[in-house]
Order: structure tokens, then sequence, then C-alpha cells
């Protein structure tokens, strides 16, 4: 059974999205950036690494993972007042809620697997037991299939594993192996057979079909090296992803593999997310910036602003029904040590 803690980090936590006004002031310019600054929540005494952010709006909460703590922090998504902390995990990584249900998946690298939570009350559901290190985690709606990426060399292991889940029983139905040992993002066509996914220590993309579940394409990504973020324009047949050495947002034709644009982005990304009504990407850096890119056309890609962030804001979640991007903050880059979420407006 999970323990909760409401009060530690709620009595220490700085800033409540709602009183931060001031935090947007100073952060204004006198043009219009995409981006507002909305608040922030800060939660001391945690000096490890921010991994995914997930917005259940079913419950108007936002949950973090504190992955070196162990520990998923939960934010009242509309305020940003701190509600809980739920322990007992190793090293918790993605979220996703089970549409129809209050069934929160919880990938956790750990050897007990990856945890179901009810995500009103916290109380435990169930395991999907894998292979350790479970990572990340993927709904594609069109088959109503979670992707869970599971082994590698955080967990010592020379290979890792896509696993294709049923979200509704946590059901293991197929699993296909990489040799690899650091596999990282994917994303699924939703009008197509196809799903993409970063072979990040042979710096390529490996292109699935989801009818076989067997690799039918590898696309070498050329120049920049490790591309763990991805994100996907499937009207204009554009995948995005970006790279880590050096940081790059590099740009693939879905029809050919080929490389059509290459830009320079902010140091140390964990995160991008494709805004489609806006046709525009979001990739914050841990080097205190958000850099926003427009897609003109498919074959021209600009930047359009550097928003300034924090120093170790790095991942990110985009929410499209609330017009929001929610950024995590790691606090082992800045002095003093201070974690925390970034809530800004876009428009």
């Amino acid at each position: 059974m999970n323990s909760m803690s409401l009060a530690p980090l709620a009595a220490l936590a700085l800033l409540a999205w709602a009183g931060a006004a001031h935090l947007a002031r100073a952060h204004a310019a006198p043009t219009r950036r995409p981006l507002a600054l909305l608040g922030r929540t800060s939660f001391p005494g945690y000096d490890g690494d921010v991994d995914h952010l997930y917005a259940d709006i079913s419950v108007n909460k936002l949950f973090v993972a504190a992955e070196d703590h162990g520990t998923v922090e939960v934010f009242n998504l509309t305020t940003g007042a701190h509600l809980a902390t739920l322990t007992g995990f190793n090293t918790p990584h993605a979220f996703f809620r089970v549409p129809g249900t209050h069934r929160l998946i919880v990938t956790d690298g750990g050897k007990r697997g990856s945890r179901i939570i009810d995500d009103r009350t916290y109380r435990v559901l169930g395991y999907i037991r894998l292979q350790p290190g479970a990572d990340t985690g993927y709904y594609d709606p069109s088959t109503r299939r979670f992707y869970i990426v599971t082994g590698g060399s955080d967990v010592h292991l020379k290979h890792c594993w896509l696993n294709e889940i049923d979200p509704w029983t946590g059901r293991l139905l197929r699993r296909l192996e990489f040799d690899s040992a650091h596999v990282e993002a994917l994303r699924a066509e939703q009008h197509g057979d196809r799903i993409f996914i970063n072979i990040a220590d042979r710096n390529q993309v490996d292109v699935i079909s989801k009818r076989t579940f067997r690799v039918i394409a590898r696309w070498p990504i050329v120049g920049p090296r490790t591309n763990l973020t991805m994100s996907l324009d499937e009207a204009h047949r554009r995948l995005f992803v970006v790279t880590r050495n050096p940081s790059r947002l590099v740009v693939l034709d879905t029809r050919t593999g080929k490389t059509v644009a290459t830009l320079p982005v902010p140091a140390i990304v964990d995160g991008s997310a494709f805004d489609v009504q806006r046709q525009r990407l979001y990739i914050p850096g841990a080097v205190g910036t958000i850099g926003v890119y427009q897609e003109r056309d498919p074959g021209h890609y600009r930047e359009i602003a550097q928003v300034p962030s924090a120093k170790g804001a790095k991942s990110e979640v985009f929410v499209r029904r609330l017009n929001e991007l929610f950024v995590g903050v790691s606090p082992q880059y800045s002095q003093p040590h201070l974690a925390g979420v970034l809530r800004y407006h876009v428009r």
C-alpha cells in the first residue's frame, strides 16, 4: 500500500501558480512571447532528477516523477498546491490514466514492476511485471494499447524491450527485443501502421509495424548523436527528434526517413512537444530556456523565441485542453538546489 505525506512539501512550497503573477512580470519582455509564465511551485528538499510530468484532468492533478527519491509528487493542476507525496516506488518515470477509469499506470524501473494506482485515493490496484528498467510509457489511441520500454544500461542489461500492454487488464500482449542498451521515446501513427522509436545508443530511429510487431526500417540520425525525445506531425509526415550531443532538433520525412532540417536547441533536453494547432514545437533545456520553433511548412522551420525558464527546467507536458505547458525543474543544475514545476500559458 502506498503511504502519503500531505504536509511536509505543502508547508515548504514556496509559490503556487495562482500567487505568482510577479514572476510572470519578471519574465515579461517588450515583445509578445509565445509562452507566458503563470507561476511556479517549488518543492525544497529534493535534490534528484525530475522525470516525466502527467496532467490528469479528470481529477485536476499534476503527477511528477521524482525518480531519484523514489516518490511521485502530486499537485493541484489549477492552483499548484502540493497535495501528496506517494512513496514506495523504486524509480518512477512515466504516467498514463486508462481512459474511462481512475486507473493510473506509473512506470517504475524497479524489480517489482510498474504500479497501477487509483488516481483519487492513491490506493495500489495492481502491478505490471516486466523486465527491470521500465521507463518510457506511451499510449496509442488508434489501437488502445500502452507501450512500456524496459531493460537497458541503467539496470545493467545489454538489451531493451518494447512491451505492448492491454492497459485495462495490465496483461502483456507482445514483446520486441532490441540489440540496444538505450531505447528512448516513441510515437505512433494514428492513421497508419507504424511506430517510431529512438534507439539512442545507435543514433537511429527504428520503425515498427503495429500489425507484425517487427522492425521494418532503420533510419540513421546523421550528425548529432544520442536521440532522446520525439514528437510527430502526422498530417505533414514529419518526425521531430531531439538529440543530446550536441543539442539539435532533427526533422525527418516519415515517407523516407531522410533529414529535411536540423536546428540548434537549448542544451540538455528531456522533453519536447508539438502543438498541432499552432504548428509549433516547445523544447525546454536545463540551461534555463525553452526554445519555441515554428513549422512554416513541411520543409521550413525557424526559432521564434527563447523563453526564460529556470536552470534545470528540461522535462515537460503540453496540455492542449488547458492551453498550458508544464515544465519540471531538476534542482541539480542550480544553486541553491530547488526543484519545482513551471506553468505557462500558450498563446
